[in-house]
């Protein structure tokens, strides 16, 4: 963050100063980073009291300060020096999905606090020079986050936030890294409702805006895609005339948002010969996608190190940006080239020394994605264009959630498409009724129920779904593990990935 002192920062959140001077006050500096977990505190710190599950940060905020921060931003008074800004029940609706424990207000007081330090600070910094590139989209926005951190590298400092920090306290959090050093802060932008990404574009408006895609994530939340997508465009209109709007016009949901906006298009497409564009693409043996990326008349070869088919919008999306912002044709292929999964138990493909291949892509689930890792699943284990290479293939699903009505028939479409592309096993892991209801479409589509090669189980949860993978994973088998941020997913990729060849768990 900028260096403020904590008077400052008292007046831009409007906040009460407390167990501090005036005097003291006006000379004790911010210069680290702002923290909402005390463990993560270091000197010159800000720290946020915020509720959480198991503990209230107030609780926390004489820890944090003799850990080096230099004030607490609080709720109430917390006996070291603190801003104090006064719990409101009805200040957002803001902190409503973030803070669940959030009981009184305090946290949603704490949030609009940080929400508007977050936009005093960016809005200095882009008077700076600072580049804010804001990405929404249904599924992606992660991935290309980070292969947006990696084609504007070359360019310079970046700053992007850690794995999905795209909400009400995630992303002014992201903003806040931000220094009088950075170059480009990437922000992702996601909704619960509409009129959430408004109100975080707000936070630090984007001077390019990418929209990848409408899809049917949080459809129970919105009602219809057409919600989606009207919420999704919420980011151009944040985008002021003098900047510029990426679109995915392979969505038509996305092209039509070109109306919404009166900033500059560049429109990308992996179909059609658009302002960026990709030529026939093909996938390796692990399903990283290659193609020819064209741009204003040139071409260069890519070869992509992240997995997937579907990575290609994305990839697009992020040249388009790094196009804009100065970058060449060439600095894009080599940067993406070596941008490999960097955010956690997102399409991670790793193959243990018996030759079991991991795909670990267990961090969320809707079904455009769930769509995508399955064929994925299906192209590696297929052995990709060779067919001799053909491998025995595991699907191990968990639940989508946010779904609404449509919860049980987009579960049951997901079984049945396991089953078309040929999965030899489906372990659907949960027992409610849309977990019910992938591993009956499974069944009807083909699968059966308890025995044959083309397997359809339902496990009651991961640490079973584990227990039957390590009695009957072979070597040279794929599997896939995707799940809505499901409990115990994420330890089962990871367990999986670092069992030894005879089955027993890693224990270093």
């Amino acid at each position: 963050m900028i260096d403020l002192t904590v008077a400052q920062i008292a007046a831009i959140v409007g906040g009460e100063l407390a167990d501090i001077s005036a005097e003291d006050a006006a000379s004790r500096h911010v210069t680290g980073t702002v923290e909402f977990d005390s463990r993560n505190v270091t000197s010159g710190g800000l720290f946020l009291a915020l509720p959480g599950a198991r503990a209230d940060g107030h609780d926390h905020a004489a820890g944090a300060v003799a850990a080096g921060a230099v004030a607490v931003l609080a709720a109430r008074p917390v006996g070291v020096p603190a801003i104090v800004v006064a719990p409101d029940a009805h200040v957002a609706e803001s902190g409503a999905g973030v803070l669940e424990h959030d009981t009184d207000g305090s946290g949603a007081a704490v949030l609009a606090a940080l929400a508007k330090l977050a936009a005093a600070v960016a809005a200095e910094l882009v008077a700076g020079g600072l580049t804010i590139v804001g990405v929404t989209g249904s599924s992606g926005k992660t991935s290309t986050k980070d292969l947006l951190a990696a084609v504007l590298a070359p360019l310079g400092e970046v700053v992007a936030p850690p794995g999905s920090f795209n909400n009400e306290l995630g992303h002014p959090w992201t903003v806040l890294r931000a220094t009088a050093a950075t170059d480009y802060l990437i922000l992702e932008l996601s909704a619960r409702h509409p009129g959430n990404i408004a109100a975080l574009a707000a936070i630090a408006p984007p001077a390019i805006g990418v929209v990848l895609n409408v899809g049917t994530a949080h459809l129970g939340e919105f009602g219809s895609r057409e919600a989606i997508a009207k919420t999704k465009s919420e980011l151009l209109q944040a985008v002021p005339r003098s900047g510029v709007v990426v679109l995915n016009v392979d969505d038509s949901a996305v092209a039509a948002m070109a109306e919404v906006t009166a900033a500059r298009l560049v429109r990308v497409s992996r179909s059609s010969q658009t302002d960026v564009w990709a030529g026939p693409v093909t996938l390796d043996e692990l399903a990283r996608p290659q193609f020819t990326l064209h741009s204003g008349g040139a071409a260069v070869d890519v070869s992509l190190a992240v997995h997937g088919d579907h990575q290609v919008s994305n990839a697009l999306c992020a040249a388009a940006v790094a196009l804009e912002c100065g970058a060449t044709l060439e600095q894009v292929a080599a940067a993406l080239a070596d941008a490999g999964p960097v955010s956690g138990h997102r399409m991670r493909v790793s193959t243990r020394a018996d030759g079991v291949t991991v795909i670990d892509d267990a961090y969320n689930a809707n079904p455009d994605s769930m769509r995508a890792g399955l064929q994925a699943l299906a192209w590696i284990s297929a052995g990709g264009a060779d067919p001799a290479g053909k491998r025995r293939s595991w699907a191990v699903l968990g639940e989508m959630a946010e779904l609404g009505d449509d919860a049980i028939s987009e579960h049951d479409r997901i079984g049945r498409l396991a089953v078309r592309l040929d999965v030899s096993r489906l372990i659907v892991v949960g027992t409610g009724r849309s977990m019910s209801a992938m591993h009956h479409g499974a069944v009807m589509e083909g699968a059966r129920g308890l025995e044959g090669e083309r397997e359809a189980a339902m496990l009651a949860d991961a640490d079973a779904a584990l227990t039957l993978l390590r009695a009957e994973l072979q070597p040279g088998d794929v599997v896939l593990v995707k799940a809505s941020n499901s409990a115990g997913f994420g330890a089962l990729a990871d367990s999986l990935a670092a069992d030894q060849p005879d089955g027993r768990g890693d224990t270093r």
